[in-house]
């Protein structure tokens, strides 16, 4: 079995930072891209921020300049540090990755944590 894990999320004042984090574990052979996607109350899940295996890294224009994605490859670790938050990224931040697991070596499967919720006040 193939777990994700996320942890960080809170209450936090408009302006404020919270880092999250996502460990993945299990049966994995291989582990590709991660990343984290939102989803606010009643609305679809969106990207927000991905990271490759070599570092390479991708954000959505809504959060460009203010969140940044980190990842330790040797402990499975993703990472989101946000800053200057805002009321609007209120919202479950979900960990996603593609990984290899070993009952399937040879397809990527993708797989999901079970979110994370992350207020904001004004």
């Amino acid at each position: 079995q193939v777990q994700l894990v996320e942890s960080g999320g809170g209450l936090v004042q408009g302006g404020g930072s919270l880092r999250l984090s996502c460990a993945a574990s299990g049966n994995i052979f291989s582990l590709s891209i991660m990343g984290w996607y939102r989803q606010e109350s009643g609305g679809q899940r969106e990207p927000v921020a991905a990271i490759s295996s070599g570092g390479v890294t991708t954000y959505s224009d809504s959060v460009k300049g203010r969140f940044n994605i980190s990842r330790d490859n040797a402990k499975k670790m993703i990472f989101l540090d946000m800053n200057d938050l805002r009321p609007e990224d209120t919202a479950v931040y979900f960990c996603n990755a593609r990984i290899k697991p070993w009952s399937d070596s040879m397809h990527y499967t993708t797989f999901w944590g079970q979110g994370t919720q992350v207020t904001v006040s004004s």
